[in-house]
């Protein structure tokens, strides 16, 4: 009897989708959620864990996220410099005021994997503050592939 042989997908025959979500009135932890689970790839029926599966991702109107809660005044973010005493707390507050952008991506950052891997994911996500962004080009290309793209076979040949 000839066992049936384990689909593996390689890593050129990977394909990379640009994906645009806004931030407008959504929350703060279930919009990094979603934009993890797309730089993952978690979404693909051929989803691999140890390779970079995952589409770009940008992100717009960082600056109207919402937080729920008492975040706003009690979450704080934290770096220290090096030197005894050094330790800086920036609340959350002040971090969307200066930098919207840096708030997701630290939330998305903390949910994808500490590794190699995860820092290649990381570079494929774009966050901007405004509606405005530079890759128009790149996501219209990939609804145009998406829609033009056949209902995928199955993983099997030689059945």
């Amino acid at each position: 009897m000839k066992r049936p042989k384990t689909f593996q997908l390689k890593e050129r025959e990977i394909t990379n989708d640009w994906h645009v979500l806004d931030a407008e009135g959504q929350v703060l932890g279930r919009l990094a959620t979603q934009a993890a689970r797309l730089l993952m790839g978690k979404h693909k029926p051929t989803y691999t864990p140890h390779l970079p599966m995952g589409d770009y991702v940008v992100v717009v109107n960082a600056a109207k996220v919402r937080v729920t809660g008492d975040k706003v005044r009690q979450k704080m973010y934290y770096r220290h410099s090096g030197y005894m005493g050094g330790l800086r707390a920036i609340p959350l507050r002040e971090m969307l005021a200066r930098h919207p952008e840096r708030v997701i991506e630290l939330a998305v950052r903390r949910m994808l994997p500490k590794n190699r891997l995860g820092r290649q994911l990381l570079r494929r996500l774009k966050v901007y503050a405004g509606p405005d962004h530079p890759h128009e080009a790149q996501v219209r290309a990939s609804e145009r592939r998406r829609q033009a793209a056949p209902a995928p076979a199955s993983g099997r040949e030689g059945e």
